[in-house]
């Protein structure tokens, strides 16, 4: 902070744009968190937003082919939406302003998943449970979201839910899914 002078930054920014909001860069405490590179919930009620790039840089590099998987990409954004923050995915445009073709085919890919499945995630609300060993959960009121993301085998079975299931079903496609809940567990 001392070297980026940020209080005096803070302070010329605030005076332009009262309504700001400023991240956590600088050094200062700022109005949210902005972990970079990995995904790391703030308090509770803080304001947080991970920030990953595509591949491993920052900007357009040719040599730089490690592209995260769209499942990566679409489990990350799952993380951080029953983590209550956002997910902020950087894409390094070439020097014509052109988009890799790379990055293209990935966020599409993910851009049909979230078509299918984003209700799971937009407006979600915090959630208990939020992870368990093949998947994790989003909630939107009494509605339990469970995204598996290491199928278990034929059978998923969850422990510890207080309320009982009315009904289930994969939400890319409404097909119902059959299920048995005793006082143990839901299968």
């Amino acid at each position: 902070a001392e070297q980026w002078a940020s209080e005096k930054m803070n302070q010329m920014v605030f005076e332009l744009q009262p309504d700001i909001i400023v991240n956590n860069r600088n050094g200062l405490p700022g109005d949210f968190s902005t972990p970079e590179q990995h995904i790391q919930a703030a308090a509770q009620g803080r304001a947080w937003e991970a920030c990953m790039t595509l591949n491993d840089s920052w900007g357009y590099h040719k040599a730089d082919d490690n592209w995260k998987a769209p499942k990566t990409i679409v489990n990350n954004l799952i993380t951080c939406a029953h983590d209550g923050g956002n997910y902020l995915i950087n894409i390094g445009p070439k020097a014509d302003g052109s988009i890799p073709d790379e990055s293209v085919k990935i966020m599409t890919t993910v851009g049909d998943w979230m078509s299918r499945n984003g209700t799971a995630l937009y407006g979600a609300d915090s959630c208990q449970p939020t992870r368990c060993r093949f998947g994790s959960f989003s909630r939107k009121g009494n509605t339990l979201f469970l995204h598996i993301q290491s199928w278990p085998g034929s059978t998923v079975a969850l422990a510890g839910l207080k309320n009982r299931v009315t009904s289930a079903k994969l939400l890319a496609s409404g097909k119902n899914v059959d299920f048995q809940q005793d006082k143990y567990r839901v299968r």
